[in-house]
């Protein structure tokens, strides 16, 4: 499981569906292209004074051992709850495996703020686990959510493909 996982759980039972099962659309978006080129050139420091974490199927991007921080960098317009959820996931999952991680922190430089996170309640994150277990093992994709979001979503054409 990832925080990718975890996020989608948090925007789209169908894109999480979707993205576990190896229908993934993001490579041809240019949203996920635009962030990507953020989260590689906004902080170009970084790199020499924090470390990359993997572990458990997580890929944690800027870990500071010293302050037991991690940072995120997301390239939305506007803050989303599947954010927070997804750094306390990689918080939890960091702690689960002996690694300190005391609190992180989510930098949107596009807003040009930094919104600090504190660590879900343990039970809370095993929830998710849970529900993305399910929610991935279903024979069937969940149905489209219809909301304002998906307009701007990887899998729009994916999933309004039968539309007129």
């Amino acid at each position: 499981m990832t925080g990718t996982h975890i996020a989608y759980l948090h925007l789209c039972h169908r894109k999480l569906w979707l993205f576990h099962h190896s229908i993934q659309m993001e490579q041809g978006s240019d949203l996920v292209a635009e962030g990507k080129l953020i989260g590689e050139t906004s902080y170009l420091q970084r790199a020499e004074r924090w470390q990359e974490v993997q572990i458990e199927g997580i890929k944690v991007d800027y870990y500071d051992a010293n302050r037991q921080l991690v940072r995120e960098v997301k390239k939305s317009n506007k803050k989303e709850a599947a954010h927070i959820a997804q750094v306390q996931y990689y918080l939890h999952v960091l702690q689960r495996n002996g690694i300190p991680a005391a609190e992180g922190l989510l930098e949107y430089p596009k807003l040009k703020i930094t919104e600090p996170v504190q660590p879900a309640p343990p039970a809370e994150v095993e929830d998710w686990e849970q529900q993305v277990a399910h929610i991935v093992s279903a024979e069937t994709c969940p149905p489209v959510i219809q909301k304002p979001m998906c307009k701007r979503c990887a899998y729009y054409d994916f999933c309004y493909s039968n539309e007129v």
